[in-house]
C-alpha cells in the first residue's frame, strides 16, 4: 500500500522537510501510539560495482511522520493492536524490578478499630513473611478509612493514582 512519509529537514544540507511516497508494510499499536513499518525507495551497491533500486524499511510514528494517500483503502494492511493485559498495568505501576504484590501491616494503637499500613514487599517497614496482596486486594485495603499508604517505599505514590482512577471510572455519569 502506498503511504506518504514526511522526511525530516536537514539544516546542515539546507533542506526543508520533504514528503515522499513509500510502501506501507505493517501498522503496530504501542503503549505510546501507532507506528508504521514503511519501505522508503533507495539504492544499494551490488557486489559487481553496479547500483540497483532498493528499499529501506523503518518504523515511523503516526501521524507525526506518515500521511494517507487519497483514495487508498488501508483495511488490508497487517495491523497489530495492543492488547492491555492486567499484568501490563501492574508492571507499569510496580516497575520491572519490584516484587509483585503489597504487604498489609496491621497496627493496634489502643482503643478503637485496628489501623493498618500498606507497604511494598521490599519496604524496610514491611513485616517479614507477611502474605502478599495482589493489586486489586491492595486497592481494596487502601480504600479502607483505617489504612494509610507508606510513603517510605513509594506505596502512596504508586497506588494513589490508581485509587483516583478507579473512583472516576466507577462513577456513573450524571444524567440530570
Amino acid at each position: 500500500m502506498p503511504v506518504r512519509v514526511l522526511l525530516p529537514a536537514d539544516p546542515l544540507l539546507g533542506t526543508e522537510q520533504q514528503e515522499v511516497v513509500a510502501r506501507l508494510w505493517k501498522r503496530r499499536q504501542t503503549e505510546t501510539g501507532w507506528t508504521y513499518l514503511v519501505a522508503l525507495p533507495s539504492y544499494r551497491d551490488r557486489e559487481d560495482g553496479d547500483v540497483e533500486a532498493a528499499e529501506y524499511r523503518v518504523w515511523v510514528r503516526a501521524p507525526d511522520h506518515v500521511r494517507p494517500v487519497d483514495g487508498v483503502d488501508y483495511d488490508q494492511v497487517v495491523t497489530e493492536k495492543l492488547e492491555r493485559s492486567p499484568q501490563a498495568v501492574v508492571r507499569k505501576v510496580l516497575g520491572e524490578r519490584r516484587s509483585s504484590g503489597w504487604v498489609l501491616a496491621k497496627l493496634r494503637d489502643g482503643r478503637g478499630p485496628a489501623r493498618s499500613v500498606l507497604h511494598a514487599p521490599d519496604c524496610a517497614e514491611a513485616l517479614a513473611g507477611a502474605p502478599l496482596l495482589d493489586v486489586d486486594r491492595a486497592l481494596d485495603a487502601a480504600e479502607h478509612p483505617g489504612t494509610r499508604l507508606c510513603t517510605l517505599c513509594g506505596a502512596a505514590q504508586e497506588l494513589t493514582p490508581l485509587l483516583r482512577s478507579f473512583h472516576i471510572a466507577d462513577s456513573a455519569p450524571d444524567d440530570s
